[in-house]
């Protein structure tokens, strides 16, 4: 029985780099191939030369031309040392076209239009309208930052495995990034409505829609299942705020009972939980959702 290859052994081959290349090796296997090629130059060689003569040659070739065009044609000096500022070039690209658009200076809005009420015009519901209105906004930035309707290198980053859920996956914790501090500590600084849950009370309800969104996302793309939960939350949570507290009693109480208590807060964690295993189920329909 003849033993294994070492590791240091193994190579890529012609036809995993074309597989590689065409977005259709297995997860696995790619994995390996990323890993490899970092320190083999002969075989990152060989992947690179399969992926320019694929179907993502020309829009690389284009990517590239653009690149020095806005650089004058000057080409980068030569270093061996990996320099910091290229590192958080490549995190930035990776946070998504969210972080880089109009959704965050909508955050911002949002947030400054609660300040201006609050301390400005002396509105008492400003928290109340920021808590209900927390859980959807993350959806927006979700919507923005993945596709071929907001991402220029979309085809570039769909032929390879980073592409998919993954990616996906890395610009939503970007966004949630942004409202997690902003949109809580913004909360906890209005005047407190008596009644009302903590600042933080959104963020189970919010990790619920934004799984929910991408679960959902995996059969109608991510800006439908966005749209789609968004309207139906503010259908059902903004009611209670537009009702008159002295016709409705109990307007407040109706949305109090969307964050407030146990039950409610723990509802919220299992759909979280449900959406995250049929997302795990559907993660492979994300690797060619929008090539169609």
């Amino acid at each position: 029985m003849t033993s294994p290859r070492p590791a240091a052994d193994w190579h890529v081959t012609d036809a995993l780099a074309l597989r590689y290349a065409e977005g259709t090796a297995p997860e696995t296997d790619a994995w390996s191939l990323e890993k490899h090629v970092e320190s083999c130059s002969p075989c990152a060689g060989r992947v690179s030369a399969a992926v320019r003569a694929g179907a993502a040659g020309p829009a690389l070739a284009s990517v590239r031309a653009e690149l020095l065009a806005s650089v004058g044609h000057r080409p980068a000096p030569v270093t061996t040392v990996a320099h910091p500022l290229g590192r958080w070039a490549r995190l930035w690209w990776a946070a998504g076209p969210a972080l880089r658009g109009s959704w965050v200076v909508a955050v911002a809005l949002v947030l400054g239009g609660a300040f201006g009420l609050a301390y400005g015009a002396g509105f008492q519901g400003a928290r109340s309208w920021l808590l209900a209105l927390s859980p959807v906004l993350p959806l927006g930035g979700v919507a923005v930052s993945y596709g071929r309707h907001a991402d220029p290198l979309y085809e570039i980053t769909a032929a390879t495995p980073s592409g998919g859920l993954r990616l996906l996956l890395t610009r939503t914790a970007a966004v949630l990034a942004v409202c997690v501090p902003l949109l809580t500590v913004g909360g906890a600084l209005l005047p407190p409505v008596a009644g009302f849950p903590g600042a933080a009370a959104w963020l189970l309800p919010g990790l619920a829609l934004i799984l929910a969104t991408l679960a959902l996302g995996s059969f109608v793309g991510c800006r439908a299942a966005a749209a789609t939960l968004a309207g139906g939350w503010l259908l059902a949570v903004t009611g209670p705020l537009l009702a008159p507290a002295t016709a409705d009693p109990d307007s407040a109480a109706a949305l109090v009972r969307y964050f407030s208590g146990p039950v409610a807060q723990g509802s919220w964690a299992a759909a979280a939980l449900a959406c995250a295993a049929l997302l795990v189920l559907r993660r492979r329909s994300f690797d060619h959702l929008e090539t169609r």
